[in-house]
């Protein structure tokens, strides 16, 4: 009896003894640039263009790590459809966690529309991009609140977004429509379902930029042809970063980006990246895309 209890009591000591490494561990954990930095806030319009570029840039995840990125120099135009391929590792990514400020500079800086994103508070920075991922984030919550978490919008704008991102008459057939309940991480929606409820976010916000990592890889190839086909038309005047699993999905943009440890291997029409027998040809041709 007495060792049943001495075993329970160590047991639960060591258990409590976690959780107060944890909370040591996340109190120590360097801190992330603040969300306003009133004598840098750019106009409530920027960007205006999408101009985007990046000047020798380097980035790491972690002080001590290599590097991930590694001086990169690229000019994008506003408007630009630029498709971001590499084998895995090269770095695609680590891209555009730099553009959003979740990894820091390690070297050289990013701009766009000639604003240094490094002297922006990170809440006017990452509230004028917007991002559809591979793994859609949805909350426990109504449809309304995953749409519009800041009540923003009017309903008028809510379903003219779930319109055009192909989900109405899904959530028209709802019991509460707008006020429907998605489960926590949106367990009771399909997982083409969870990515058009990122596409009508996106929608919403009418950012200047919008990336997409890998958004369509886990879904069907007729979900990927709606996302795709809506991204062309109510997307068309934005600079759009698309990460590519399916080479199909990027071959229409302005431009391709091919990454290669870090660094960029090419850097020009899909087209002439054919013709050239890069890197990218090779790509195509495993995807059957070239012969």
């Amino acid at each position: 009896m007495m060792l049943n209890w001495l075993v329970r009591q160590a047991s639960e000591l060591e258990t409590n003894i976690v959780a107060v490494e944890r909370v040591e561990e996340y109190s120590s954990v360097d801190q992330e640039a603040p969300l306003t930095i009133e004598s840098t806030r750019p106009p409530s319009n920027w960007p205006t263009r999408g101009e985007i570029k990046f000047e020798h840039y380097s980035t790491r995840y972690r002080e001590g790590l290599d590097l991930v990125v590694k001086d990169i120099s690229v000019d994008i135009l506003g408007g630009e459809k630029v498709g971001i391929v590499g084998r895995t590792g090269a770095g695609k990514s680590s891209m555009t966690l730099a553009l959003f400020r979740i990894i820091e500079s390690a070297g050289g800086q990013i701009t766009i529309d000639g604003k240094q994103i490094s002297t922006l508070g990170l809440e006017d920075l990452r509230s004028k991009l917007s991002i559809i991922p591979q793994d859609p984030v949805l909350f426990s919550g109504s449809l309304r609140m995953n749409l519009d978490p800041f009540d923003q919008y009017k309903d008028d704008e809510l379903w003219d977004a779930l319109e055009h991102s192909h989900l109405k008459d899904y959530v028209v057939g709802l019991p509460n429509k707008l006020e429907n309940e998605v489960s926590e991480g949106g367990e009771n929606l399909s997982v083409g379902q969870r990515q058009l409820v990122c596409l009508a976010r996106a929608l919403l916000r009418k950012s200047k930029i919008l990336v997409l990592d890998e958004a369509t890889a886990a879904v069907d190839l007729e979900t990927d042809d709606l996302i795709q086909a809506t991204i062309r038309v109510q997307f068309s005047d934005c600079t759009t970063f698309t990460i590519a699993h399916r080479l199909n999905t990027i071959m229409d943009s302005t431009r391709v980006l091919v990454l290669d440890n870090g660094r960029v291997a090419e850097f020009d029409t899909p087209e002439k990246l054919l013709e050239a027998k890069g890197i990218f040809y090779s790509m195509a041709k495993d995807a059957g895309l070239a012969s």
